[in-house]
C-alpha cells in the first residue's frame, strides 16, 4: 500500500491543523509546511489540495484573502469561526481513529 493512500483520508484534519497552528497560509505554503513537519513523508499534491480547499471554503470552514505578491496574486486561506470548531472535531475524530487502529496493531493481552 502506498503511504499516500493512508494520508488521503487524513488530509482534511491535517490542513485544518496547519491553518489552526499557522493562522493563514497559501496553498504552496501548506504543502511545504506539511512536507517539512513530516520530514518529507507527506507530499500533498495540488490535485488533492485545491479541491479540498475549495470544498472547505464553500462549506464556510475557510475564508480567503487575495493579496499581491510581487507580480502575482496569492490566495490565503484561514479558518472561520466554524472552521475552528471543525478543526477540533476533525482532530478528535482522527484521534479516535488512531486509538481504534492501535487496538488492532498493538493489541493488549489479558
Amino acid at each position: 500500500m502506498q503511504k499516500s493512500a493512508l494520508y488521503k483520508g487524513c488530509l482534511e484534519p491535517i490542513i485544518l491543523q496547519l491553518l489552526k497552528d499557522n493562522g493563514r497560509m497559501y496553498g504552496y505554503q501548506i504543502t511545504q509546511k506539511a512536507r517539512e513537519l513530516t520530514r518529507g513523508h507527506l507530499d500533498i499534491t495540488e490535485g488533492a489540495l485545491y479541491p479540498l480547499l475549495h470544498r472547505l471554503e464553500e462549506a464556510g470552514i475557510l475564508e480567503t484573502e487575495i493579496e499581491s505578491a510581487g507580480n502575482r496574486m496569492r490566495k490565503y486561506y484561514s479558518l472561520t469561526k466554524a472552521g475552528k470548531k471543525q478543526s477540533v472535531q476533525s482532530f478528535q475524530e482522527l484521534q479516535s481513529f488512531i486509538d481504534h487502529l492501535s487496538l488492532i496493531f498493538q493489541p493488549k493481552t489479558a
